[in-house]
């Protein structure tokens, strides 16, 4: 049982943490407009593929030419992480597994993320981070099927502010690099916020992570990244991998009791446990982070203009068939 404990500290308290990376990030791209009814959210669901890069000359196998196939192949089981403000999801993460591989891709999903639903006509419901709120953690599942080209989403894990601080407090903080004086304050935002953290190496307790995690720039709207959101990437990466080589080099039977303390999913026991024997082996190295390409703009809806995020399909598309291994036909003339 101690053994079974070990796993599921691993597997869940990686897998919960994991949904900072990219919050807020934005990746310049070419702009696509997506207006589809909500009724089309979901593709046909499927069972899903191998990772691209694993070759065996020595047999033959099946070509998988199409996402339609790698989803009916593929032994992966995939997630979507909501980092909970209120009833928004204030983060959304796509978190791909592959228990033959031992890998895990990750796909940041900006909150501002455009989304038409038919009935939905107001401009904060053209979000993506408002679906929740009408529709619960099935509706979001559907909807992030349907901006990742009707991947299958298997299962749904949920986590606010205050349990991620108590993860991290669990496990005694994590290790970073501060790289400059950190400060803000929004007393409207909810939780409230105030960061103040001193540039330097130091250990993050609970509390502390949450404002690194969650800072963009200060006040005045100068100060910050010099790279803007690709710094604040670089940072959150540096966190979570400083966080994952901690988690998976001790044994600390009290963050798996603070993570489902905290955690509301629909994984059961046993089948954490048997996700948790597959990635017993992994380390920080075998997790992928990815970010949804687009780009952000400002959009006018009955007469109130918002900024969104607007993803951009064919580059979409290319990054699944990635992840799953299809292997692209080639024309020839």
């Amino acid at each position: 049982m101690k053994e079974n404990l070990k796993i599921l500290i691993i597997f869940s308290v990686c897998i919960v943490m994991a949904f900072f990376l990219g919050s807020y990030t934005y990746l310049e791209t070419k702009v696509r407009n997506h207006e589809d009814e909500n009724e089309n959210f979901l593709k046909e669901e499927k069972n899903i593929s191998q990772k691209n890069g694993e070759k065996k000359v020595e047999e033959k196998k099946e070509t998988i030419d199409t996402l339609e196939k790698a989803y009916e192949k593929s032994s992966r089981i995939n997630f979507v992480l909501m980092g909970m403000e209120d009833i928004r999801s204030d983060t959304i993460i796509f978190i791909s597994f592959d228990p033959k591989l031992k890998k895990v891709d990750m796909i940041s999903i900006p909150r501002d993320t455009y989304i038409y639903r038919k009935g939905y006509e107001e401009a904060e419901q053209r979000k993506i981070n408002a679906v929740y709120a009408s529709h619960g953690a099935s509706g979001v599942k559907k909807v992030v099927s349907y901006v990742l080209e009707g991947v299958p989403v298997h299962h749904y894990i949920m986590i606010d502010y205050e349990g991620v601080e108590r993860i991290v407090d669990s496990v005694g903080g994590v290790e970073v690099t501060v790289p400059f004086h950190m400060k803000y304050k929004d007393p409207t935002a909810k939780p409230p916020l105030y960061i103040d953290i001193p540039e330097g190496k130091q250990t993050l307790n609970g509390k502390k992570s949450v404002e690194f995690l969650r800072y963009r720039k200060d006040n005045d709207g100068k100060s910050g990244y010099s790279d803007g959101d690709l710094g604040r990437v670089k940072a959150q990466q540096e966190f979570l991998r400083s966080f994952f080589d901690k988690v998976l080099s001790i044994k600390m039977p009290l963050a798996i009791k603070t993570s489902f303390d905290y955690v509301k999913t629909d994984v059961n026991l046993t089948e954490a446990l048997n996700y948790g024997k597959s990635a017993l082996a992994m380390g920080s190295e075998d997790f992928n982070f990815i970010i949804l390409p687009g780009v952000g703009t400002y959009k006018k809806i009955k007469n109130k203009k918002l900024s969104y995020f607007i993803y951009d399909e064919p580059m979409v598309k290319e990054i699944i068939e990635n992840i799953y291994g299809v292997e692209k036909k080639v024309l020839i003339e």
